[in-house]
């Protein structure tokens, strides 16, 4: 098979892991003052913490409502385009599929093209099954130290206690453009955006920007929330003969 076909769709996912995993963790600190009793203002405590930047009026009022959305959904599934654009390469490689979260922290992400494959994240472990190699690897994953760009649509973690939140305009984007820059440098990431419908507050594409300059955008289509959506989704029960690679195991 040629590189096209062999190679891109398994870089595509390296970025997907690094867009959903690797960004820089939720501080600690404002994690536990979330839940702290007692009049404070959330702002200005944790961002004294974290460096956290005041926003723009128009700004903070939809990062507020964005946020409140999510913390009251309890799932939600979505169809999902990817489109990784790769610098180096000057070539583009698309991907799409299902996407369902639900709380606490599991996802599955249920690729249908351009090859069919799973990942899941649950239960502090990720899961990649490939039907077509017949194999099913299983890594530990730190959930705690998933990015704010990622927790927050499970209803955890401040985006503005990490990244520098502004507005800018964009004639091709179908919601509002939040360009969020990190407060702290992380040579995994340079920059993230999020594409906002105004009325919803709901993520309608979300784009990271890695070092070199690629591009990783994922939309999602016809999201729907709190569906009652099954423990059971997140659960991967492969045929026989599927070779299983326990990461966790070799780990200790």
């Amino acid at each position: 098979m040629g590189f096209e076909s062999e190679v891109l769709p398994v870089m595509a996912f390296d970025a997907l892991l690094m867009a959903l995993l690797t960004l820089s963790p939720v501080g600690a600190e404002a994690r536990s003052d979330a839940g702290a009793s007692g009049p404070v203002t959330p702002s200005l405590s944790q961002g004294e913490k974290t460096g956290a930047r005041p926003l723009a009026p128009d700004v903070q009022a939809l990062v507020d409502r964005m946020q409140r959305f999510y913390e009251s959904t309890a799932d939600f599934t979505a169809d999902f385009q990817q489109e990784y654009t790769y610098k180096a390469f000057r070539r583009k490689q698309s991907s799409r599929g299902k996407v369902t979260f639900k709380k606490p922290g599991m996802m599955r992400w249920e690729y249908t093209e351009p090859s069919p494959r799973t990942f899941v994240l649950a239960a502090n472990k990720v899961y990649a099954y490939d039907p077509e190699a017949r194999t099913l690897t299983v890594g530990g994953l730190d959930t705690s130290q998933l990015s704010a760009s990622v927790t927050f649509l499970l209803g955890q973690g401040r985006l503005q206690d990490e990244f520098a939140i502004r507005k800018e305009a964009c004639k091709a984007c179908k919601g509002v453009l939040l360009v969020m820059d990190p407060l702290k440098p992380d040579p995994r990431f340079r920059q993230v955006r999020l594409e906002v419908d105004p009325k919803s507050a709901q993520v309608l594409k979300s784009t990271v920007i890695d070092p070199d300059g690629s591009e990783n955008a994922i939309s999602f289509l016809g999201l729907k929330t709190n569906v009652g959506v099954d423990k059971a989704d997140f659960k991967l029960s492969p045929p026989a003969g599927t070779q299983v690679i326990d990461l966790t195991q070799q780990a200790k």
